[in-house]
């Protein structure tokens, strides 16, 4: 049986291996495993969404949303350390090889979690992911639909996607489906990949305001 990525509790021998890639302007060395997304470096797709983001909130709660073993929750919290990160992931190897990673680096603001384990009443100030776009389109859009509505007012979740893996369709399904109270920009283009920004604006104002 061959294990995917996404698969809950790969089957296959984990083959720990140290990998050196940098990250936040650091060069550091982590450890990755067979039965995870990209064991071998850090995939194109996660290096333009590093490069093509702005840095998040100094505090609140963050999420990396299939965090694989874990380079963009740990970008964001080396950058943030006053903030809360959620690594999320089906794969419970993944979960431990950002656990491992962090603790190498140092850091101890990252919570390395399966989906239920998020609190219902967290609002992220920032939303990062290279999506599993290959868990197919419906299994897809159903992640999005539940991640997205968790944004916080004034706050940005950015996605990163091939352009041949169907970015541009994804993006007209994220304005289609969060219409009201969001925008969806194309952030970035580079090395044939989109970054798709999803804003939630503040509520409107609606009570009478007083002129003096």
């Amino acid at each position: 049986m061959v294990d995917h990525y996404f698969t809950a509790s790969p089957t296959s021998a984990e083959n720990l291996r140290r990998i050196r890639v940098t990250l936040v302007g650091r060069t550091v060395e982590l450890t990755t495993a067979a039965g995870v997304f990209s064991p071998e470096r850090l995939d194109v797709g996660t290096s333009v969404l590093l490069a093509n983001t702005p840095e998040p909130p100094s505090g609140g709660d963050f999420l990396d949303l299939g965090c694989g073993w874990g380079p963009i929750a740990l970008s964001m919290a080396l950058m943030s350390p006053r903030a809360r990160v959620w690594a999320v992931d089906v794969n419970e190897r993944a979960l431990d090889l950002v656990r491992r990673n962090a603790t190498s680096l140092g850091i101890d603001n990252v919570n390395a979690v399966l989906p239920e384990d998020v609190p219902e009443d967290v609002r992220f100030r920032a939303i990062r992911s290279n999506p599993p776009i290959r868990v197919g389109k419906s299994v897809l859009h159903g992640l999005l639909e539940q991640w997205i509505p968790r944004l916080a007012e004034r706050s940005d979740a950015h996605l990163v996607v091939k352009r041949d893996l169907g970015s541009d369709s994804l993006q007209r399904w994220l304005a289609s489906t969060f219409d009201e109270g969001y925008s969806v920009y194309r952030a970035a283009t580079s090395k044939g990949y989109r970054v798709l920004r999803v804003r939630r604006h503040g509520t409107p104002r609606t009570e009478p305001v007083e002129i003096v």
